[in-house]
């Protein structure tokens, strides 16, 4: 008497349902075998990889760009290893005088094409600076502000170079104020403004957002008198400064600008960053 037995499929003749889904299972795996590993493990970057004003999209938004630059303002733009090899020429022609650039960060990392950044902006003609970003969870400031002067973040009365800047604001690698209290940060940026000065002779420039600078130094007024300010508001306009100070020196409007992403206007006609760039 013959057996019946159960129809036997052939291991690879799937339906099309149970096909689309071993596609779609396999493409989601090599998506995510091929992010770094940071994005797969929540999306902290590594330790160095920092620059100015990677936190502010995300923090206070964007909310539209400034309309054409007024004749009292100078364009400008901020780089970082992010950019590599800057097309300096590309952007004077397009009307930027003056730049800063990412020299280190805490007391572990130098920006590796500072060179051709530093040197390439002021070979077209630019006046340039260089800037910290500052991690005062790992040293104190007095420390950092050594590491920076001795890596780029030094002033000479050329006409042709700003004074350094600290860049300050949220932190990308943990807690947003670093694990320091409103008043622990606010000697934090004055242990590294103070030996800036006592290095250079000259107050650096601060960088921040109004409301990172409202969280984590419960808005100090404590620097407004010395150091000029470099605002960070991807806005039509600056909107509200930290207190104590009445104006800005440089706002960074947007993260999408043409040639090189940062863009900046400096609060004042070119002979204005001359006489910063002079002391």
């Amino acid at each position: 008497m013959p057996v019946h037995r159960p129809e036997q499929r052939h291991p690879h003749s799937l339906c099309p349902t149970g096909l689309l889904l071993t596609l779609a299972l396999a493409l989601t795996l090599l998506v995510l075998t091929a992010q770094p590993s940071s994005a797969r493990d929540g999306g902290t970057p590594p330790r160095g990889s920092a620059h100015m004003g990677m936190g502010v999209a995300a923090h206070d938004g964007t909310d539209g760009v400034p309309a054409g630059t007024l004749a009292a303002q100078t364009e400008g733009v901020d780089v970082s290893s992010h950019q590599g090899n800057v097309a300096w020429s590309t952007l004077w022609s397009s009307g930027v005088k003056w730049a800063y650039v990412k020299a280190t960060e805490g007391t572990y990392y130098t920006n590796p094409y500072f060179a051709q950044q530093y040197n390439g902006s002021y070979n077209v003609g630019m006046i340039r600076g260089a800037y910290h970003f500052a991690t005062p969870d790992t040293t104190n400031g007095a420390t950092q502000a050594d590491y920076f002067v001795d890596h780029g973040g030094g002033w000479s009365r050329d006409g042709r170079t700003l004074p350094g800047v600290l860049d300050i604001e949220w932190n990308p690698y943990g807690d947003a104020c670093f694990g320091k209290s409103a008043s622990g940060m606010v000697t934090w940026i004055r242990d590294f403004v103070n030996r800036y000065k006592a290095r250079t002779g000259r107050d650096p420039v601060i960088y921040t957002a109004t409301s990172w600078w409202k969280q984590c130094t419960g808005n100090s007024s404590a620097f407004a008198s010395a150091n000029p300010l470099w605002i960070a508001r991807y806005a039509a306009s600056v909107g509200e400064l930290p207190a104590g100070w009445s104006y800005y020196t440089m706002w960074q409007y947007t993260s999408t600008g043409p040639t090189v992403g940062d863009h900046d206007r400096f609060n004042g006609a070119l002979d204005r960053v001359v006489a910063l760039a002079n002391g």
